[in-house]
């Protein structure tokens, strides 16, 4: 069995996913495949795919109409081999010792109850994404993490195969984009992560990415949006986050169609007291 299936969700990145190649072909462990799900891209992207020589790991290359990273992201688990799942973003890279890290980090797990092998993100200049850290290793769910914790800044998770099978990402009509931390979250209520302090991830944020227009993403996909803050509003976390999202949901909630109805959205007593403010910010993302 392949030990770690790397993913990759591109969207016309054919000018940069050799960058990403060629930090693949250096890793110092092979025991990868590598799968590219080309989301509907216009340009060149296939032909760069055709290009990559096999020789040192296996490639696979679907492509699919535009439909969004998640919905990509689930193709991908579908098709995976691997016992461990690496979502790879196109414009990012991995450090030539990334996969030989992760294989010696799944030697210390004992449990199945560790879902998640997670190391670090770090800038291309080498300072890690969210400052220092307090620690060399730890297990805990992803919402301690965040909230018990309180670390900051992107990690690199990867996530065994089966658990992404159990937990895929919801699709609703129309909507191309839904939040990774939906995912990261529901795997928290079940599983555990072994956090280790290591990069294992180099990354940038370029102005065509998500990062950058991020607001305008979720309100043309408010369901998705909306389920992920809701779920966040009812989960164990400190009340200043519960509330934080419960605004948030709100919102987004002022994008949704109003002959539509999200019986899957709930929404606790409280929460609708904050339905003003999130409206608020609805207008202001409406002005910007």
């Amino acid at each position: 069995m392949i030990k770690f299936t790397l993913f990759t969700p591109a969207y016309n990145r054919a000018y940069i996913l050799p960058k990403l190649y060629e930090s693949l072909r250096k890793q110092t462990s092979k025991d990868f495949e590598w799968i590219i799900v080309d989301d509907g891209s216009t340009d060149d992207t296939k032909v760069v795919y055709e290009g990559f020589k096999q020789d040192f790991f296996p490639i696979r290359y679907i492509k699919q109409p535009n439909a969004g990273k998640h919905i990509a992201v689930n193709k991908g688990v579908e098709l995976a081999r691997g016992k461990w799942f690496f979502i790879i973003d196109s414009d990012d890279q991995l450090p030539a010792d990334s996969i030989e890290k992760l294989e010696r980090e799944e030697q210390t797990i004992d449990s199945e109850n560790v879902g998640v092998i997670c190391g670090m993100k770090h800038y291309f200049n080498g300072e890690r994404i969210g400052g220092n850290l307090p620690f060399d290793r730890i297990d805990c769910t992803a919402l301690d993490f965040r909230y018990k914790y309180r670390i900051k800044g992107d990690v690199a998770e990867v996530i065994r195969t089966s658990v992404m099978k159990e937990f895929p990402f919801p699709q609703y009509a129309g909507e191309r984009f839904c939040p990774e931390a939906l995912l990261f979250n529901r795997i928290a209520q079940k599983y555990l992560t072994h956090y280790f302090n290591e990069c294992t991830y180099l990354c940038e944020y370029l102005p065509d990415g998500l990062s950058a227009r991020i607001t305008k993403v979720r309100m043309n996909s408010w369901h998705g949006t909306c389920l992920c803050y809701a779920e966040m509003g009812n989960a164990p976390v400190p009340i200043d986050i519960k509330l934080r999202a419960w605004i948030n949901f709100w919102r987004f909630y002022a994008c949704k169609p109003k002959h539509i109805t999200a019986s899957d959205l709930s929404v606790p007593f409280y929460a609708k007291l904050l339905k003003p403010i999130g409206f608020m910010l609805h207008l202001k993302d409406i002005r910007s």
